[in-house]
């Protein structure tokens, strides 16, 4: 179904792309700073959806199958899926964070409680518009995108909508990277990110874009904290929510989420701690995080990305030992072997990796698992 796209800067052999959907080049790096890096292999690896290869006939399936885990898309009224439909999507991996360069034609789409009840997927949504115009609706509230312009969106919520042929850039951010902030990230759901701090943010994507194929691993950890600071600082001037009513609107797997990104390091975070914490049964806990894997191998696996940032953090100078201790782990066998298995590396390869500003990528960000749909990309991100 997916197909290695490249750059997708060429058109289709016998079917080129919609005169009016723009088709630019995503920012290429200037060849005097590649000459700098020549001895530095890039440290993250793109992921490629793309539907130009295949027959007309199959290209809006393969779309809506890559997209299915996320939302349920449809073709615009009047449109076959024999007139084919040209889509792709160039996904990286940055850390827990996502950055998706996608361009599109036309559809609509949908994230209804069905999907909210079954999917793990809560990340907090930014999008850059680079040309196309985008309408979104969230508890009957409609909010248009246009070219230039930033959405916000949190995916813990339903939400419809749709879109006409657009070039996009998306960045993912999982919940609990700014569950300290969610109560005014919740009060700018659906809106339009304005001001002066947003052009900064679309500044510094843009500037982003031109070197995510040169990366070191080093750099990741301090360009998510960058961009998690800016998404919050944007949210928080772009909205008059007071974080009171916001609070009481949050859902109940987002209340579980922040409880225990707060608790992450106590000693007695348990599923019994949690759910009088929260005032629910055991029962209610095991569904809510039934497509985790269970709370507890959430929680573990939470504690092993806390450790991996810690670890990825040139600031942190504390012995390994205290970093696995902080992660649950008594013995620090078991937590090297854990966090192997996690990330394809062990904590000491992480932390020469950031000492030496030499790129070393996780196993499993690019080759355990190279997958097939958005929700592949949202799951291994988050």
């Amino acid at each position: 179904m997916a197909a290695d796209s490249g750059s997708g800067d060429d058109p289709v052999s016998g079917q080129g792309w919609p005169a009016h959907l723009e088709r630019r080049r995503w920012p290429r790096e200037p060849g005097t700073e590649k000459e700098r890096r020549q001895d530095v292999a890039p440290a993250l690896q793109p992921v490629h959806f793309s539907t130009k290869d295949l027959p007309r006939k199959d290209q809006f399936q393969a779309w809506r199958a890559h997209m299915a885990p996320l939302v349920d898309v449809h073709l615009p009224d009047g449109k076959s899926p024999d007139d084919g439909f040209l889509a792709e999507q160039t996904g990286w991996h940055l850390g827990n964070m996502l950055i998706v360069q996608q361009h599109t034609e036309a559809h609509s789409y949908i994230r209804d409680q069905s999907m909210l009840r079954s999917s793990p997927i809560d990340h907090w949504n930014v999008g850059l518009l680079r040309s196309g115009r985008i309408w979104t609706e969230v508890s009957r509230h409609v909010t248009e995108t246009g070219a230039g312009e930033v959405f916000f969106r949190s995916l813990g919520y339903p939400y419809r909508g749709r879109m006409t042929d657009s070039a996009a850039v998306l960045v993912f951010l999982p919940y609990e990277l700014l569950a300290m902030d969610a109560s005014i990230l919740q009060g700018a759901n659906n809106t339009l990110l304005s001001g002066s701090l947003a052009d900064l943010l679309v500044s510094y994507i843009a500037g982003l874009e031109t070197k995510l194929s040169n990366l070191t691993a080093g750099e990741v950890p301090r360009i998510i904290q960058t961009i998690a600071d800016m998404v919050v600082a944007c949210a928080a001037s772009s909205t008059r929510a007071d974080p009171g009513q916001v609070q009481a609107g949050v859902g109940m797997m987002e209340r579980a989420h922040r409880y225990i990104h707060l608790n992450l390091q106590s000693d007695n975070l348990t599923p019994d701690t949690i759910c009088r914490a929260l005032g629910i049964s055991r029962t209610r806990l095991y569904q809510l995080f039934e497509a985790s894997g269970g709370v507890l191998n959430y929680i573990r696996k939470q504690r092993l990305l806390q450790a991996y940032a810690d670890l990825s953090n040139p600031a942190d100078s504390r012995p390994i030992s205290e970093i696995a201790e902080a992660a649950g782990f008594a013995v620090a066998a078991n937590f090297t072997r854990a966090f192997s298995h996690e990330f394809g590396l062990s904590p000491r390869e992480i932390r020469k990796t950031v000492a030496t500003e030499r790129p070393a990528v996780p196993a499993q960000r690019s080759t355990r698992h190279h997958g097939t749909t958005i929700g592949d990309w949202l799951t291994l991100a988050g």
